[in-house]
Protein backbone atom coordinates (compact mmCIF):
# COMPACT_ATOMS: atom_id res chain seq x y z
CA UNK A 1 0.00 0.00 0.00
CA UNK A 2 1.30 3.07 -0.89
CA UNK A 3 -0.15 6.67 0.21
CA UNK A 4 2.69 8.90 -1.65
CA UNK A 5 1.40 11.26 -3.78
CA UNK A 6 3.13 11.45 -7.04
CA UNK A 7 0.73 14.30 -8.60
CA UNK A 8 -1.35 16.65 -7.30
CA UNK A 9 -5.17 15.24 -7.48
CA UNK A 10 -7.27 17.25 -9.50
CA UNK A 11 -10.94 17.66 -9.70
CA UNK A 12 -13.03 19.34 -11.73
CA UNK A 13 -12.73 22.79 -10.35
CA UNK A 14 -9.92 22.34 -7.92
CA UNK A 15 -6.14 20.81 -7.08
CA UNK A 16 -5.12 18.89 -4.27
CA UNK A 17 -1.38 19.12 -3.96
CA UNK A 18 1.52 18.98 -0.83
CA UNK A 19 1.60 21.77 1.08
CA UNK A 20 3.86 24.76 0.82
CA UNK A 21 5.80 26.94 2.67
CA UNK A 22 3.97 29.49 1.16
CA UNK A 23 0.38 27.85 2.21
CA UNK A 24 1.72 29.08 5.79
CA UNK A 25 -0.58 32.34 6.00
CA UNK A 26 -3.83 30.95 4.75
CA UNK A 27 -2.83 27.95 7.23
CA UNK A 28 -2.81 30.41 10.00
CA UNK A 29 -5.57 32.41 8.99
CA UNK A 30 -7.56 28.84 9.31
CA UNK A 31 -6.89 28.62 13.35
CA UNK A 32 -8.16 32.31 13.65
CA UNK A 33 -11.22 31.91 11.97
CA UNK A 34 -11.94 28.32 14.00
CA UNK A 35 -15.19 28.22 16.12
CA UNK A 36 -15.16 29.43 19.81
CA UNK A 37 -15.61 25.73 20.58
CA UNK A 38 -12.59 24.17 18.97
CA UNK A 39 -10.21 23.20 22.17
CA UNK A 40 -7.63 25.55 22.75
CA UNK A 41 -5.20 23.58 21.50
CA UNK A 42 -6.45 23.82 18.37
CA UNK A 43 -7.14 27.90 18.68
CA UNK A 44 -4.62 31.22 18.51
CA UNK A 45 -3.00 31.48 21.80
CA UNK A 46 -2.76 34.56 23.97
CA UNK A 47 0.33 35.27 23.11
CA UNK A 48 -0.32 35.17 18.98
CA UNK A 49 0.84 31.43 18.44
CA UNK A 50 1.51 29.50 16.04
CA UNK A 51 2.30 32.14 14.09
CA UNK A 52 3.01 32.64 9.83
CA UNK A 53 6.11 31.27 10.81
CA UNK A 54 5.90 29.01 13.11
CA UNK A 55 3.22 27.07 10.35
CA UNK A 56 5.75 27.25 7.73
CA UNK A 57 8.39 25.77 10.05
CA UNK A 58 5.84 22.87 10.68
CA UNK A 59 4.82 23.01 6.80
CA UNK A 60 8.99 22.61 5.75
CA UNK A 61 9.69 19.68 8.88
CA UNK A 62 6.48 17.70 6.85
CA UNK A 63 7.67 18.21 2.76
CA UNK A 64 9.85 15.09 3.22
CA UNK A 65 7.04 13.03 4.87
CA UNK A 66 5.68 10.12 3.36
CA UNK A 67 2.11 7.87 3.63
CA UNK A 68 -1.36 9.81 5.12
CA UNK A 69 -1.12 13.43 4.96
CA UNK A 70 -3.28 16.75 4.68
CA UNK A 71 -3.17 18.30 0.98
CA UNK A 72 -3.35 21.91 0.00
CA UNK A 73 -7.22 23.10 -1.64
CA UNK A 74 -6.39 25.16 -4.51
CA UNK A 75 -9.10 26.82 -6.59
CA UNK A 76 -8.28 26.02 -10.22
CA UNK A 77 -9.56 29.24 -11.64
CA UNK A 78 -7.87 31.66 -9.53
CA UNK A 79 -4.76 28.98 -7.91
CA UNK A 80 -5.66 30.33 -4.37
CA UNK A 81 -5.38 27.79 -1.41
CA UNK A 82 -8.78 27.68 0.31
CA UNK A 83 -8.09 25.41 2.78
CA UNK A 84 -6.94 21.31 3.34
CA UNK A 85 -8.36 17.81 2.45
CA UNK A 86 -6.72 14.82 3.37
CA UNK A 87 -5.64 11.66 5.08
CA UNK A 88 -4.21 11.98 9.24
CA UNK A 89 -3.27 9.17 11.50
CA UNK A 90 -5.07 11.42 14.51
CA UNK A 91 -8.21 11.11 15.72
CA UNK A 92 -8.99 7.82 14.75
CA UNK A 93 -7.07 7.08 12.31
CA UNK A 94 -4.78 4.61 12.15
CA UNK A 95 -1.93 3.81 9.40
CA UNK A 96 -4.29 0.91 8.27
CA UNK A 97 -7.58 3.03 8.38
CA UNK A 98 -6.50 7.12 8.37
CA UNK A 99 -9.36 9.68 9.12
CA UNK A 100 -10.33 11.72 6.51
CA UNK A 101 -9.93 15.13 7.48
CA UNK A 102 -10.93 18.64 5.61
CA UNK A 103 -10.65 22.31 6.81
CA UNK A 104 -11.81 25.17 4.61
CA UNK A 105 -11.49 29.11 5.00
CA UNK A 106 -15.19 30.65 5.83
CA UNK A 107 -14.93 32.48 2.74
CA UNK A 108 -14.84 29.34 0.47
CA UNK A 109 -17.88 27.18 2.18
CA UNK A 110 -21.20 26.73 0.80
CA UNK A 111 -19.87 25.91 -2.74
CA UNK A 112 -19.43 22.36 -2.76
CA UNK A 113 -15.71 22.71 -2.53
CA UNK A 114 -15.17 20.24 1.04
CA UNK A 115 -17.36 17.47 -1.17
CA UNK A 116 -15.33 17.86 -4.35
CA UNK A 117 -12.16 17.55 -2.21
CA UNK A 118 -13.26 14.85 -0.12
CA UNK A 119 -14.82 12.42 -3.13
CA UNK A 120 -10.62 12.97 -4.41
CA UNK A 121 -9.27 12.01 -1.29
CA UNK A 122 -11.75 8.85 -0.58
CA UNK A 123 -10.79 8.02 -4.73
CA UNK A 124 -7.05 8.38 -3.94
CA UNK A 125 -7.07 6.32 -0.60
CA UNK A 126 -8.89 3.56 -2.33
CA UNK A 127 -6.29 3.41 -5.12
CA UNK A 128 -3.39 3.07 -2.65
CA UNK A 129 -5.24 0.20 -0.65
CA UNK A 130 -7.03 1.51 2.15
CA UNK A 131 -10.22 -0.73 2.32
CA UNK A 132 -12.10 2.14 5.43
CA UNK A 133 -11.50 5.67 6.17
CA UNK A 134 -12.38 7.09 9.62
CA UNK A 135 -14.13 10.91 9.52
CA UNK A 136 -15.42 12.56 12.86
CA UNK A 137 -17.74 15.55 12.84
CA UNK A 138 -17.18 17.55 16.60
CA UNK A 139 -19.18 19.73 18.11
CA UNK A 140 -17.60 22.61 16.79
CA UNK A 141 -18.22 21.42 13.18
CA UNK A 142 -22.20 21.90 14.05
CA UNK A 143 -22.94 25.77 12.74
CA UNK A 144 -24.48 28.10 15.05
Amino acid sequence: MSDDLLEPLQTERLVLRPSRVEDAAMYRKLWTERDPRVPSHRKISADGRPTVADVAARIQTEIDVRGPRLLTVERKATTDAIGYCGLTLHGNGTPDEPELAYELLRAAHGWGYATEAGRAVIAWASEAGHRRLWAGVWDWNVVL
